[in-house]
């Protein structure tokens, strides 16, 4: 209870860039010595600081690079595993189907192996994964591997993509909001996601709780292109409101 009310707490301090601790407790209806606890974990995390009489974004954490591959892996690994589980339900026999770099959808391969289909793709750890289903009709992506994501990156990425009929494109993230869309930090995965939506029918996001209301450097499409919302748990109110204006549908994997 206490860690998701941690993740709460930052999500709102990263919308609002600033706020007082007052704020705080009459939002998440605590008491000032329970907040002050809270912001000593986000403190330490990071992604906040202390100012005088309440707390900001810290601004630094924004431009820091992307952490390790293994890392990033490691973070909500049960969430993840479970949002690919639930992901995969919406894959058929004779679906071409586009699975991204992003650590939250490469478990998906994991839970595919009755299903006969074709998987494009320009990450490295999704064609390894792959290699003990011979139901699965893989095809990597050409380009440079990039270390850090562990994919094929450039030019001839984006321009091969181009020559597919994607039926699905399975998504990930660095962060979404309703303002900015979905977002990612490298300007290499950005060209490439942002092709794979421009030659992909239908588009699933897969993403968990913490990637809400978190804008990192571009956005590869606006969040009323998305299809199907996958998630581990359901996000805040006006992300229900803006999915039900725009057609979304959210499966949340609780």
């Amino acid at each position: 209870m206490r860690t998701k009310r941690i993740d709460s707490i930052e999500q709102f301090i990263e919308q609002e860039k600033s706020v007082s601790l007052d704020t705080l407790c009459e939002e998440f209806e605590v008491s000032k010595n329970t907040i002050r606890r809270d912001i000593n974990e986000l403190v330490k995390k990071g992604t906040i600081k202390k100012v005088y009489g309440g707390v900001t974004v810290n601004q630094t954490a924004e431009s820091q690079p992307l952490l390790p591959y293994q890392q990033r892996h490691d973070s909500f690994a049960e969430e993840k595993d479970a949002i690919c589980r639930l992901a995969v339900e919406h894959v058929n026999d004779g679906d071409n189907i586009y699975i991204d770099t992003g650590t939250t959808c490469m478990n998906m391969i994991d839970h595919m192996a009755d299903i006969n289909c074709t998987i494009i793709t320009n990450s490295l750890h999704v064609c390894w994964k792959a290699v003990p289903y011979p139901n699965l009709k893989v095809i990597s992506l050409p380009g440079i591997l990039k270390r850090e994501t562990l994919s094929f990156v450039g030019s001839d990425v984006t321009n091969h993509l181009q020559t597919f009929n994607i039926t699905k494109a399975f998504m990930a993230c660095a962060g979404l909001t309703v303002n900015n869309g979905v977002t990612n930090a490298s300007t290499e995965e950005y060209l490439i996601k942002k092709a794979v939506i421009e030659n992909s029918r239908q588009h699933y996001l897969l993403t968990d709780h913490s990637k809400f209301d978190r804008a990192s450097l571009m956005t590869y499409c606006g969040l009323e292109e998305i299809h199907h919302i996958i998630t581990d748990m359901a996000p805040g109110k006006k992300y229900l409101n803006f999915c039900k204006e725009h057609g979304i549908t959210i499966e949340t994997c609780r």
